[in-house]
């Protein structure tokens, strides 16, 4: 509402000390305490005063269009009339500089004050009265204003630890998202106990809390990053969404819940965060912000996934072929090279150069500018056969390599259909339980994830029910125990070799068949653990699996991004790309990504153009 009349003069600015005027309300008639801090702008021309405008010590200038008119210059003026003195007004000064300095200057004048003033309070924000006579609010610092983010239901089941997920940012849970959660509380899926977890989680943050409209501080628990607060509704809301939307279905509730915050905050961005796309469609067509949950995505762009391979330059040796070092080792050369590519190496990688001067190296160490390269078997030739089966590619040569060392102790394979993932990983664990005895015996499992319709129950015993989800190990085990068509008349064939002639049961008791049903507190020793299909798997999944390793155990992890069947799984945030990520570098992993088809030229075709 409009202040009481004050007198204006030409200077831009008037101390509230030379004013002897107090302001009063206007509905009351009370006097209203004044601020020392608060300084009253004026304009040069005799404008009424429902333009001007107060700005206290320590928040930002009110932008506004009479603000341009203000000058550079002050005029202090005691109440005995004393001649005006000029001083630099320092809260224009920091105007010019930006908001951040306003800051500063306010508080420097804040600090020249009398003793007997009092401090002005930080809480309170901005007003000006506009030509109509309607006040704003303005909050302090717009670009710094924390935003409100809505969960949908699917956020909290795709990963419960979500809440803690958006740092200085706060929560807001509508009712129909509890809701829902109850709903899908019962049962033993890996939804259910993701519904239980978060509820879990909300109960402990809740606590003794009577009050939740002030909200609830996230960081209350233990998750120090974030900062932000959590919000429940509490009051019912009436919808403001077109009558073609029915409020009777969960997604459109919420959609109505996210419009009246939005009405609420006017100053504030509101946004939705759902994993549905349709959802967060209707709400962009409702002029509503919503948003994909992202937290999850170790990669934007599955081409920027670590391959595990890397092809030297063409002017590698001239930068690198300087004061080379090489020694022998157990059958393995070594080369010591420097130069500035070596900082690019990862441990585990493969390099290559097919030039005059072919390379065909994995990195062993790295420091700095320096790295240490040691030469690979080649599997490609028939002598060094695994199980009978050969390398047919430069890249499986480099997985041959990875699946026969016993320092490795997680190799994960990525590749389209037909670049010989399982049997090249079957033909190393037949090998390596059978003939090295390294291992005893073989465990596979693989998520059960449908293509088409879920065709019921199977009968049967664990091992009978997961018979149909292993066709991949019976075929690739039929191509073992036929042995390799490439290989017919040399050693490996040879009848009088005992691996090549075990019978299919002798193999079969070495392999067995597990669901990931039953892993949790499970440890495995000296086992070979293969995880087929794993692009299905949840990050949390992936995690139980690995950590049942015990002491000699190896995880092969196989799988194709881009062949995902799991509900809310993108190439991004599957397990196997999290795994992938996270265990490049450490000296006992290794990843290769298969490039070329070998199963037929058929097969092979249709991967390209299909």
């Amino acid at each position: 509402m409009p202040l009481p009349k004050l007198p204006t003069r030409p200077a831009a600015i008037l101390d509230l000390k030379g004013l002897e005027v107090s302001k009063t309300r206007a509905d009351t008639g009370k006097e209203l305490p004044v601020q020392d801090s608060e300084i009253i702008y004026a304009t040069e021309t005799q404008e009424p005063l429902e333009q001007i405008v107060a700005v206290r010590a320590g928040g930002a200038p009110f932008k506004q269009a009479s603000l341009a008119k203000l000058t550079d210059t002050a005029s202090a003026q005691d109440t005995t009339g004393a001649q005006t003195k000029k001083r630099r007004s320092p809260v224009l000064e920091a105007m010019k500089a930006g908001n951040a300095e306003a800051k500063a200057a306010n508080a420097k004048a804040a600090n020249t004050k009398p003793v007997n003033a009092k401090p002005a309070s930080p809480t309170i924000a901005t007003h000006a009265t506009t030509s109509t006579g309607q006040h704003k609010r303005h909050q302090t610092g717009h670009s710094g204003i924390k935003k409100l983010f809505v969960l949908d239901t699917n956020v909290l089941l795709h990963d419960p630890s979500s809440l803690f997920r958006f740092e200085e940012h706060d929560v807001f849970l509508p009712m129909m998202t509890l809701e829902e959660l109850d709903h899908q509380k019962k049962g033993m899926s890996e939804v259910a106990r993701n519904a239980r977890q978060v509820s879990r989680s909300l109960d402990t943050i809740v606590g003794d809390h009577r009050n939740l409209d002030e909200g609830l501080a996230l960081d209350s628990v233990g998750h120090k990053d974030a900062t932000g607060k959590l919000f429940f509704q509490t009051t019912a809301i009436a919808s403001t969404l077109p009558p073609d939307l029915p409020m009777g279905k969960a997604d459109n509730q919420i959609l109505g819940v996210v419009r009246a915050l939005q009405d609420m905050y006017k100053n504030r961005e509101v946004v939705l965060v759902s994993k549905d796309i349709n959802m967060r469609l209707k709400a962009r067509a409702l002029a509503l912000a919503a948003e994909d949950y992202f937290n999850d995505q170790v990669l934007e762009d599955s081409d920027l996934l670590y391959s595990g391979v890397l092809q030297l330059p063409d002017n590698f040796w001239n930068k690198h072929g300087k004061d080379v070092e090489s020694w022998q080792q157990g059958g393995t050369t070594f080369y010591k090279i420097h130069g500035p590519m070596c900082s690019q190496f990862m441990v585990n990688q493969f390099v290559y150069f097919e030039g005059s001067m072919p390379l065909y190296a994995q990195v062993r160490e790295v420091s700095g500018k320096t790295a240490v390269l040691a030469t690979l078997r080649d599997y490609t030739h028939g002598k060094n056969n695994v199980w009978g089966v050969i390398a047919r590619n430069r890249e499986q040569n480099f997985a041959m390599n990875l699946l026969m060392n016993p320092d490795c102790d997680f190799v994960s394979l990525l590749g389209q259909a037909g670049t010989g993932k399982t049997l090249m990983t079957l033909a190393a664990g037949l090998a390596q339980v059978l003939e090295t005895k390294r291992y005893s015996e073989i465990i596979m499992t693989r998520v059960t994830v449908p293509v088409g319709e879920d065709i019921g129950f199977l009968p049967g015993t664990e091992e009978e029910k997961m018979g149909p989800w292993m066709g991949a190990l019976e075929d690739n085990l039929e191509v073992l125990n036929m042995g390799d068509p490439d290989l017919a008349g040399t050693a490996a064939s040879n009848g009088n070799d005992w691996g090549r002639t075990a019978t299919m049961e002798l193999i079969r008791s070495k392999i067995k068949i597990k669901s990931l049903n039953f892993m949790r507190g499970r440890t495995f020793l000296n086992k070979l653990l293969i995880i087929d299909e794993a692009q299905n798997l949840t990050p949390k999944q992936m995690k139980t699996l690995i950590t049942r390793a015990g002491p000699g155990t190896k995880v092969i992890c196989m799988g194709n991004i881009a062949q995902i069947d799991t509900p809310y799984l993108t190439e991004g945030s599957s397990g196997l790309t999290f795994v992938v990520d996270r265990f490049k570098g450490w000296p006992h992993a290794g990843h290769v990504t298969l490039q070329r088809g070998e199963r037929s030229r058929l097969a092979d075709y249709a991967g390209e153009v299909l």
